[in-house]
């Protein structure tokens, strides 16, 4: 009966310590807290735990949030949004997916990994030296904040035109499928 006894107690302790962690990481903007607060992209409706280390979290002065997937839909919410100041932008660092300051990362555009929404990725980094193992690796050229903004806007034409077609195809494969599916 001890032995049960000292197991529950231990269990419980433990279970308390989870919710203690986890809840201190919520309230200290632990790494999945935008991802709890925020699931999927308000533009495209892209799963941004899927994305994670892609997405990006919007603050602005009037307290409102924008929680995308990609550079490519903040770039859009930062447009619809032109009289809103921001006062915080986030974006996942590549390799840990946690949060840093997107003015302050160092930015990877293009290279052989597909992009989020985009033909040519934009991806962020804490560091200059992961950046650069990142182009040395995958290629691309490294930049800051300004040039990768400025880069998914003159991509934006190009990328919607892309995702417009996908969409199409997989619409037309669904209802090729679900047509198919009829005459079993």
């Amino acid at each position: 009966m001890k032995k049960v006894f000292a197991v529950f107690c231990l269990s419980l302790s433990l279970c308390v310590m989870g919710t203690v962690l986890n809840v201190g990481q919520v309230l200290a903007g632990g790494h999945d807290a935008d991802i709890s607060a925020h699931a999927s992209c308000q533009y495209c409706g892209m799963d941004r735990e899927k994305f994670g280390h892609s997405r990006m979290l919007v603050e602005f002065d009037d307290g409102s949030v924008a929680a995308t997937c990609s550079l490519h839909c903040t770039a859009v919410d930062l447009a619809i949004n032109i009289d809103k100041t921001p006062t915080s932008i986030q974006v996942a660092d590549y390799g840990s997916k946690e949060l840093l300051d997107a003015e302050k990362a160092v930015w990877v555009i293009g290279g052989d990994r597909p992009g989020v929404m985009t033909k040519k990725a934009k991806w962020a980094f804490a560091s200059k030296e992961k950046a650069a193992a990142f182009v040395t690796e995958h290629g691309g050229k490294i930049a800051g904040f300004e040039e990768a903004v400025k880069s998914a806007y003159e991509d934006m034409y190009q990328d919607s035109k892309m995702i417009r077609d996908k969409r199409r195809q997989m619409k037309m494969k669904m209802k090729k499928g679900a047509q198919g599916a009829g005459k079993l």
